[in-house]
């Protein structure tokens, strides 16, 4: 039997504008701050049992930079939008955005987090058949496709812990579907050389449709020079994902795009993927101000690098191996199971990520603002001692 839920009367119109004036204002200097202004603290939740502070969380690669200074005076803006649905106009001027961006056509531009989509609508258009991506490695794409008939192919790493493209290219087959590769890799963080990695691409797509996942390529100061985007403006048959969830730091609005073949695009367009009404006022007003701001990018990008660089002078002084990561996160192996390496890492206050079998001793730790990865490599060292 349905109950009514107690609450608490609701304020006047005059209280209700005080409080949202109030509300938003101080979210957006508190949760929004610019790095520059401040570095901000990571998302913290309760401490486990025995444990001093609050939780540091640098297990899911998001940013403790916080997004662009002027996305929270659009988000604020697009409240006055939030009752109506997103127009066609709206939609479109962020793909013209997007499309001047990225020198494609407005065309090629769906907007979304929308690898599961492109993976189900893959699976469904042509049937079962093949779906090859690196292991261990980020399946979204491929688990979408699973129950439509998509068959995993799974190439491990090479001994760098690098996507192996000659081992990725000699799984196409009559009945592949995709050739799904992230860039640089998740977990490990490594990137495939740019001529190499070119190469792979043009002759893999003349067999299958590529998709290149670049979501930490934009931490590479060269990303433009690097990205797969230059072979989908040459007409091959590639697309490249970006989100804006990581060096953007919008991962709460779940927002992205994908640069598509015109033919792909129409194709998803007609399916529903990445229409006006997949899209919601927020997050749109959220991702043109972000995409606007390069100069923020460029500063979160410079500091993650040079913290980077001090974790990976941590590790060599702790004599640990770890991959060349071009991301924001370090792989390293700890030399110990990953389930007491966490749980030690827990028990100081920070949490590290999942374990990615077979590297049953390697850690992927995010890296944070300078105090949390000093914190951070302070626990790694008292777990390891």
């Amino acid at each position: 039997m349905n109950r009514p839920v107690p609450h608490s009367p609701l304020p006047t119109d005059p209280q209700r504008r005080h409080w949202l004036r109030a509300g938003l204002t101080s979210a957006a200097a508190v949760a929004l701050a610019p790095a520059a202004a401040q570095a901000r603290t990571a998302p913290l939740v309760p401490a486990p049992a025995g444990a001093a502070e609050a939780v540091l969380r640098l297990d899911l690669n998001e940013s403790s930079y916080g997004p662009s200074p002027q996305v929270g005076p659009a988000v604020q803006r697009a409240l006055a939008d939030a009752p109506r649905y997103v127009g066609a106009a709206q939609l479109q001027a962020l793909q013209q955005q997007i499309a001047t961006l990225e020198g494609v056509t407005p065309e090629q531009v769906v907007v979304g987090e929308v690898l599961e989509a492109l993976g189900q609508h893959l699976a469904l258009s042509q049937g079962a058949g093949g779906f090859i991506y690196s292991v261990p490695g980020y399946g979204a794409l491929v688990d979408a496709a699973k129950p439509f008939g998509g068959r995993a192919v799974e190439v491990p790493l090479n001994a760098r812990l690098e996507n192996d493209l000659p081992a990725l290219l000699a799984a196409v087959g009559p009945d592949t579907r995709a050739l799904f590769v992230v860039n640089p890799h998740n977990p490990s963080g490594t990137l495939s050389p740019g001529a190499d990695f070119d190469r792979f691409v043009t002759t893999a797509q003349a067999r299958t449709l590529v998709i290149v996942d670049e979501a930490y390529l934009d931490y590479r100061e060269d990303a433009a020079t690097l990205s797969a985007v230059r072979l989908l403006r040459q007409g091959q048959n590639v697309v490249v994902f970006r989100t804006l969830g990581k060096i953007h730091a919008l991962a709460g609005l779940q927002i992205g795009y994908a640069l598509v073949p015109l033919a792909l695009a129409g194709a998803l367009r007609q399916r529903g993927v990445g229409g006006a009404h997949a899209q919601n006022q927020l997050s749109l007003a959220a991702a043109s101000a972000a995409l606007a701001d390069t100069a923020h990018v460029d500063q979160v990008r410079r500091t993650v690098t040079a913290e980077r660089q001090r974790w990976q002078q941590v590790l060599g002084d702790l004599r640990l191996r770890s991959t060349e990561a071009a991301g924001n996160f370090v792989f390293v192996d700890s030399g110990r199971p990953h389930a007491t390496v966490a749980a030690g890492l827990l028990q100081q206050g920070v949490r590290i990520a999942r374990v990615f079998a077979p590297y049953d001793t390697w850690v992927r730790i995010t890296i944070g603002t300078p105090a949390e990865n000093l914190r951070a490599q302070q626990a790694l060292r008292t777990v390891l001692a």
